[in-house]
């Protein structure tokens, strides 16, 4: 992680605290004064602040039932941010894994730690997300074949990823994907001319959802385990 991000995760300074005492000379990395604040550090590395060695507080990972019209953001803007519902200590350390529109419902993953996060977002980790879909008309007989070979969204030029359509009824489907692309259900359905009217992310690899809306419970260990195998 950043190096003003590590002094902070390991003491009770704020942001602009840390880069002043970086930038003053005052934190050295492997016995080295480093200046620039955005170096990336490393959990063996030997970070000291004032001759004494800094030791992070433990990453954290929870899970949440996001309701409509709130956003995946740290702070308010046009709706309100999902953190509201999020009653913990140092929340402004917190990101999400994986966004959400303001209008999608369900499942999102929040921690600390940049590193598991990314290997949950970048499509190199295959990692399956799955979406109850509710259509404005009933889906066609060949979507499913178009999505498994993939579709070309407009303004692209490849083709998205292999995708898995279950259909529930005419008028309702899930969806599972690995890519996440800006509105990408919504643009996959509209590539065969179908319009979403309702979103709902059930599933995050081996997590599935499992509290009620504006809900959240910490990951199990194992959960969490999950996403690095």
């Amino acid at each position: 992680m950043r190096l003003d991000r590590f002094v902070c995760k390991s003491t009770e300074l704020t942001r602009a605290d840390a880069v002043r005492l970086i930038n003053a000379g005052e934190v050295r990395v492997n016995e080295q004064v480093v200046l620039e604040e955005r170096t990336q550090v490393h959990e063996n590395n030997c970070i000291t602040l004032d001759g004494q060695t800094l030791k992070p507080r433990a990453f954290r990972y929870l899970l949440m039932h996001k309701p409509a019209g709130t956003i995946c953001a740290n702070v308010d803007d046009v709706y309100p941010s999902l953190f509201k519902y999020v009653d913990i200590e140092r929340a402004d350390e917190l990101h999400i894994a994986g966004r959400l529109d303001a209008d999608t419902t369900g499942l999102v993953l929040i921690t600390d730690d940049g590193r598991w996060s990314f290997h949950i977002t970048t499509p190199n980790s295959q990692c399956q997300k799955v979406y109850r879909v509710g259509l404005s008309r009933p889906i066609a007989d060949d979507v499913a074949d178009k999505f498994k070979r993939g579709v070309k969204l407009q303004g692209e030029e490849q083709l998205t990823l292999p995708a898995m359509l279950e259909v529930i009824n005419p008028k309702e489907v899930l969806l599972t994907i690995t890519q996440g692309k800006f509105h990408q259900v919504k643009r996959m359905f509209a590539a065969v001319g179908n319009r979403v009217v309702s979103l709902h992310r059930e599933q995050i690899g081996e997590v599935a959802l499992d509290v009620e809306e504006r809900q959240w419970r910490y990951l199990t260990a194992d959960e969490v385990k999950s996403f690095s195998r």
